[in-house]
């Protein structure tokens, strides 16, 4: 066995020569590694990081709660406290009014701002982070301040957000039975409750300002010692439409819904590191063959096979160690400014209002510091394998070669199969694993089928007339094997590049398909922006008065609420216990026209109402065409029976929803409020007098004209794709990283042929041939290579968009995308691969094609 001081006596008189002479190569697959840890890397830190810190901000207002009551629709009546605080086994309760409202800085602008209503006696036991920490030093605050419903308390992120201090008014907006008012409130002090920005006021003024009398969001409540949680809920008999969950749960909702999303951007920077096993495949295939002689010299001095495999795969090694460290030290800083001036949001919307502290991992870091040194490895075990089987006195002849070996005609269809197979089991916990493995597969069953490619496409190609090209096509013909090594890198760059090409372009298709469908009127207009979340509303009476304003042809409002859907009581469901979905009340009509329906659509059945689930309900609860689900649309009343009707194509909320047409949902609610206006206008109306009248009209209603927002559809459109278009700039930019590596790959496996074959060129230049057809011979059999792999590539590139496209995305998204091929774009890209392709295999014959292959010739003399 050989012994480690071999291995490192090797490195340092025979490798360090090769990296001191040709550094820039060697640091070019350093960087190869370096950019896919740092990627990967950054990613995780991030993600981990804002997961981290936004478990800690529930916790802080959450407290030390052991259960949460509320209600799966809507809000609690407050009867309930005092049901729940009379039980043996509950400690305490504390009621608790939690929403989102909005509030001006010191610009005038409007922030979102979550407000929580407490008693602060009863809460401070059970959330301390939210106990009271009065600014008694300013005048007109004194102990009695936080009990007055004018006074609130904001946390450090609502201090820095709005630019207010103590003692000063803080203005926020509040529902009023006309619409929307702004209310003025005293800042009195502090909490220590971090996260997003945060107030806090008296539990009584949150109820009289945000139209809550006798209603409570939930109850945190706090069990004696050992008591069971189920147990205490058993014997509460809560009524119907009321839930019970344990704080912790909200935490892993969002940890479980943003695992799919952490998932992709990891796999998505892994690419990088992918591809980059490949540049050292071919970096170090052309070491292997420029040290040929050398390493023949040392077989014949005695060097076993086995050593110089593992002199080579040692070499690899080393390449990734060094990339691997350099990428964990460039992927923290990488993650430390993403977080200061993202927010560690990375476009998903999972942690709104979060500024995270950069927390490292040290197993993480050895994880994705393992990954790689093991791509680079994984780069380097057939330059090892060439190594290993070189015959020493043959090689010191100029006899030696170092191109592929024959291998296993199986193993690439084998791979393709299985391929195929896995794209078809379901998801692990959530995640399409398998279909990861299978675009590997895929990939890798491609490339492994790249001689018989090259040997089905050019064995029917025409004898051209010409020597030069006649020649070229030959060899390509006859040494079809070389071109794996060849062509490995850009097979794999450009499948990659290809499937990522199709993803987008069918994703925003869809998008915009599924844009046209939800906005169907002229203009739209909402109370306020996203941020007043379920809060702030409109009265219904506001849109009859609308309808009678010229210009204006029909009027519709659109409700959209929060309903938490038990799942336990939905057969074959694979979601968590309790689904927090969006209900939203509109005019449906003919929902084939008025909803981006997916599949087929039920008649409405008798006596039954009717309802139309997002893809995501079928996924998390089993909803399906046909399926009854149970709907807690009141608390205190039994769950209502609804029938699956249709299910509907639904981009903007990964959670689910669920349609109910507007008669329905007020006939069983009562709630008759609204969240959007959408307005069709006649024909030749002004959209800005529309407006104005509007908010005028609002005016006189009692609500402020000026909190109306407005955007038409097309508005709405560019500002969608062109988040949709930042979103995914990422992609392009590792395109372009993947095939600039492929490429790099392709000269340095030119440059390795070219080298072997000096005695070749020598004798073509004996024979007449001149330098520029020597390197017209060159060029051809890169055009031919990089052509057959450019088709190859585009065959791969489209199958792994089809397990990106129908099997990845549903599972980790739950939503559908229609499959667009945008074969101008994908011809133009072959096209830049075949030119850049042939110029790279010109670019690196010329480096090597000159009077050393003339003299070559002499070496048998």
């Amino acid at each position: 066995m050989v012994e480690s001081h071999t291995v490192w006596t090797l490195l340092r008189w025979v490798s360090w020569a090769e990296w001191r002479h040709h550094a820039l190569r060697q640091a070019t697959a350093v960087l190869a590694v370096l950019l896919g840890v740092a990627l990967a890397f950054s990613v995780h830190l991030i993600n981990a990081s804002a997961l981290s810190e936004f478990g800690a901000a529930v916790r802080s207002v959450n407290g030390e709660a052991d259960l949460r009551l509320q209600a799966a629709h809507g809000a609690l009546d407050e009867s309930l406290y005092p049901q729940v605080a009379r039980h043996p086994q509950v400690a305490r309760v504390s009621p608790v009014i939690a929403l989102q409202t909005q509030a001006r800085d010191r610009q005038g602008r409007l922030q979102a701002l979550k407000l929580i209503g407490q008693d602060s006696l009863v809460a401070a036991p059970l959330a301390p982070a939210l106990l009271p920490q009065l600014a008694t030093e300013v005048e007109g605050i004194d102990a009695m301040a936080v009990f007055s419903p004018y006074s609130v308390l904001l946390n450090a992120a609502a201090r820095r957000l709005l630019g207010v201090a103590p003692g000063e008014l803080l203005t926020v907006l509040a529902p009023t039975p006309s619409g929307i008012a702004e209310l003025s409130l005293r800042v009195v002090g502090s909490v220590s409750a971090g996260g997003e920005p945060l107030a806090v006021m008296d539990l009584a003024g949150a109820q009289d300002h945000f139209g809550l009398g006798g209603k409570l969001t939930r109850l945190d409540v706090q069990l004696v010692a050992g008591a069971s949680a189920q147990d205490v809920v058993r014997s509460l008999t809560l009524p119907a439409g009321v839930v019970a969950e344990q704080p912790d749960e909200a935490t892993q909702r969002l940890s479980n819904m943003s695992r799919a999303y952490r998932v992709n951007l990891t796999v998505l920077a892994l690419v990088a590191l992918f591809t980059g096993a490949f540049l050292v495949f071919s970096i170090l295939s052309l070491s292997v063959a420029k040290r040929l002689p050398q390493l023949a010299l040392l077989g014949v001095l005695g060097l076993s096979a086995r050593e110089r495999l593992r002199l080579v795969l040692a070499e690899s090694a080393m390449v990734g160690l060094i990339g691997a460290v350099l990428g964990l030290a460039l992927g923290t800083g990488l993650a430390a400014l993403a977080l200061r001036l993202l927010a560690g949001d990375l476009g998903g919307g999972y942690f709104p209002g979060i500024t995270p502290r950069l927390q490292g991992s040290p197993v993480a870091a050895l994880v994705y510091g393992a990954l790689g040194v093991a791509a680079a490895v994984a780069g380097g075990w057939l330059p090892a394998r060439a190594a290993q089987g070189i015959a020493p006195a043959q090689a010191l002849k100029g006899l030696g070669d170092v191109g592929a070996g024959r291998g296993v005609t199986w193993l690439g269809p084998m791979l393709l199969v299985l391929g195929a197979a896995l794209a078809l089991l379901p998801p692990v916990d959530g995640v399409p694993l398998w279909a990861y493995i299978s675009v590997a597969c895929i990939l890798m069953g491609g490339i492994a089928c790249v001689p018989a490619v090259v040997q089905a496409l050019l064995g029917r190609w025409p004898a051209p007339q010409q020597a030069t090209w006649l020649l070229a096509l030959e060899r390509a013909r006859r040494m079809r094997h070389t071109a794996t090594i060849a062509m490995a890198g850009v097979v794999a760059s450009l499948s990659l590049s290809v499937a990522l090409t199709v993803m987008v372009a069918s994703f925003r298709e869809s998008v915009t398909t599924w844009l046209d469908v939800v906005l169907p009127a002229d203009l739209y207009a909402r109370a306020a922006t996203a941020g007043g979340g379920d809060t702030l509303h409109l009265p219904r009476a506001l849109l009859g008065q609308i309808a009678q304003l010229p210009g204006v042809s029909r009027v519709a409002g659109v409700r959209v609420g929060r309903l938490t859907l038990d799942t336990q009581q939905v057969s074959g469901a694979s979601g968590p216990s309790l689904a927090p979905l969006a209900l939203i009340s509109r005019e449906l009509g003919d929902p084939a026209r008025s909803l981006p329906l997916v599949g087929e659509l039920l008649p409405p059945r008798a006596g039954t109402l009717g309802i139309f689930v997002s893809e995501a309900v079928v996924d998390l609860c089993d909803g399906r065409p046909g399926q009854t689900l149970m709907l807690p649309l009141r608390a205190g009343q039994p769950p209502v029976a609804a029938f699956v009707r249709g299910v509907w194509r639904d981009y903007a909320r990964q959670q689910g929803a669920i349609v109910i047409d507007e008669a329905d949902y007020q006939r069983l609610t009562g709630d008759t409020d609204i969240n959007d206006l959408a307005m069709w206008l006649a024909p030749g109306s002004r959209v800005d007098a529309v407006q104005t009248a509007v908010r005028e009209l609002a005016t006189r209603q009692g609500l402020d004209g000026a909190l109306l927002e407005f955007a038409e559809p097309g508005q709405i459109r560019q500002t969608t794709l062109r988040i949709f278009d930042r979103s995914f700039a990422v992609t392009y930019w590792l395109q372009a990283v993947a095939i600039g590596i492929g490429l790099f790959g392709t000269a340095a496996s030119f440059s390795a042929q070219v080298l072997a074959r000096r005695k070749e060129f020598g004798l073509l230049s004996h024979l007449g041939f001149t330098r520029r057809q020597v390197l017209a011979i060159v060029a051809g059999e890169g055009a031919a290579f990089t052509s057959v792999g450019a088709l190859l590539g585009l065959a791969l590139g489209v199958a792994v968009s089809v397990v990106l496209v129908v099997v990845v995305n549903p599972q980790s998204f739950h939503w559908t995308m229609d499959l667009l091929l945008p074969w101008a774009r994908l011809a133009a890209l072959c096209a830049s691969v075949m030119l850049a392709g042939t110029l790279t295999a010109w670019a690196a014959a010329r480096a090597a094609v000159g009077r050393d292959a003339v003299l070559a010739v002499k070496e048998d003399w």
